[in-house]
């Protein structure tokens, strides 16, 4: 393995294998005119300007390459580290005195000064929530197409394109793989002059191996792996630009709404900010208008407000509703196999009272690489049918370290997406082998957002407490947590029974 900080021999781009030579080519198919095809037909010409490569981005003596780096652009991370020390105090100095500041979404250039490329293209990527998919999807697509634009301009003719999205931006490696090829592909569609060569450098071989299998979707190499393509390519596969289009579904508001319509349900009706909003002027059109409306402490206005009041709260909890059953469905049908195996959470047996099992281990999910969508939707798919009765959840501290902690804004919008049931039917929240570190977390989170489970959460210092509430039998205790409860609390340890607790 290749120590950071260490120069490195450079890697000329005569080097590397185009990606029209990664395959040997198929016949050509003739298509009918009439005959629908991909979105995304076999070029060669587009597939001689691509490479894809897993390596040292700072080794490239390319025109210029990316940094993925943060708001103030002094981001703590090996590559960012790597780069600086192989640029040198000048390109230290450049950015800390001249660039500064880059707001995400955007991109700015620097000299390379002692890199072998000559430019280096600072950008910062969105963080990714699943709360605002869209304007994460809009703000890195905006990276890529600025850091094109930009070497459009400055006639920058071989570019080493890094991974803008990233994991500890919580952005899922697939997704935005997505965005980098698809803008790529239509940025060269358009002006395929600009570029002599795009390498797409991955800096591990987990993202090479995802680049690997999107790539021949957007840059296929043959007529059979169009015809794949054509299969294959996501619902959304933006617009001529390759940015991210999503159909907002809204509901028709109106002149005079009736709950019971909204209670109805539409399939179309999704969370929307502007609702509230709509019906708000809904109401002053029938009420602020009149002529008595104006006079202050007017009856009929008085309690046209509390009836809007009233109703606003009614419509937040049918979108709540409503997205809740949107999430169910996708859970119910989309592919979580990769969560699954991740075995992190699972349903087990039930406590003394009969009350069903959940059990979660921390130390089974990589939060800086795990899909966080998925994980959201998988969790949903094991505990909803579980959180129709009583129910209590068991946590796995054990050997928990930060590369298995979810953001807090992360957990904190889990909250507010799930079903009301899950706080309401909840009954205990067991965190076996806490530490001061978690302890504070759960009272941060218990005390500003989730106040009203406070009283469920019991923290257990071993297995042994955990048998007070439940059967041996009845829970499945991953072994390196029966190891570890050996381990610090010796082999027999006495509890006394506590039924208080159940």
């Amino acid at each position: 393995m290749e120590v950071l900080g260490q120069r490195h021999e450079l890697v000329e781009p005569s080097q590397l294998t185009r990606w029209n030579f990664t395959k040997l080519l198929g016949q050509p198919k003739e298509y009918d005119p009439m005959e629908e095809r991909s979105p995304f037909p076999w070029r060669n010409d587009l597939n001689a300007k691509i490479v894809l490569w897993n390596g040292n981005i700072t080794t490239l003596n390319v025109h210029a390459i990316t940094h993925a780096t943060n708001e103030h652009m002094n981001d703590r991370n090996l590559m960012s580290e790597e780069l600086f020390k192989q640029g040198g105090p000048g390109l230290v100095k450049e950015v800390r005195e001249d660039l500064r500041v880059c707001k995400t979404g955007e991109a700015k250039l620097s000299k390379g000064h002692n890199l072998p490329a000559r430019y280096v293209i600072h950008s910062v990527g969105p963080r990714y929530n699943l709360k605002y998919v869209t304007a994460a999807e809009s703000a890195l697509f905006s990276c890529y197409r600025t850091i094109l634009q930009i070497c459009k301009e400055a006639e920058i003719r071989t570019l080493g394109l890094g991974a803008i999205h990233s994991a500890r931006r919580n952005y899922p490696p697939d997704k935005g793989a997505h965005i980098a090829i698809r803008t790529v592909r239509r940025f060269l569609e358009k002006f395929p002059e600009s570029f002599d060569l795009i390498i797409f450098v991955c800096s591990h071989q987990e993202i090479f191996d995802i680049y690997s299998k999107i790539l021949p979707l957007y840059f296929p190499r043959d007529s059979s792996e169009e015809e794949y393509a054509f299969d294959n390519l996501p619902s959304d596969i933006g617009n001529g630009d390759g940015e991210p289009v999503i159909k907002e579904r809204q509901i028709r508001i109106i002149d005079k709404p009736t709950f019971a319509a909204l209670r109805a349900g539409n399939e179309d009706f999704e969370q929307t900010i502007d609702l509230n909003k709509e019906f708000a002027q809904s109401m002053e059109a029938d009420v602020g208008h009149h002529p008595f409306a104006t006079m202050e402490e007017n009856p009929d206005k008085v309690k046209a407000s509390r009836m809007l009041r009233t109703n606003t709260e009614e419509i937040r909890k049918l979108e709540a509703k409503k997205r809740y059953e949107i999430l169910l469905r996708r859970a119910k049908t989309e592919d979580l196999t990769e969560i699954a195996a991740l075995h992190c959470i699972f349903r087990t047996g039930v406590d003394r009272l009969g009350r069903p099992i959940v059990v979660v281990v921390g130390k089974n999910y990589p939060a800086h690489m795990a899909d966080p969508e998925k994980t959201l939707l998988y969790m949903i798919r094991i505990m909803d049918p579980v959180v129709e009765t009583d129910y209590v959840i068991v946590y796995f501290h054990t050997l928990t370290s930060g590369k298995n902690q979810p953001a807090m804004a992360y957990l904190k919008m889990v909250y507010s997406l799930l079903d009301y049931r899950y706080r309401k039917n909840l009954k205990h929240f067991y965190i076996v082998h806490p530490t001061w570190w978690s302890k504070l977390a759960v009272w941060f989170f218990t005390t500003f957002t989730a106040s009203d489970i406070k009283h469920k959460v019991h923290n257990l210092k071993g297995v042994q407490y955990l048998y007070t509430k439940m059967n041996p039998d009845q829970i499945d205790v991953p072994p390196f947590v029966q190891e570890y409860d050996i381990k610090v609390n010796g082999p027999r340890y006495v509890v006394q029974d506590d039924h208080d607790g159940l």
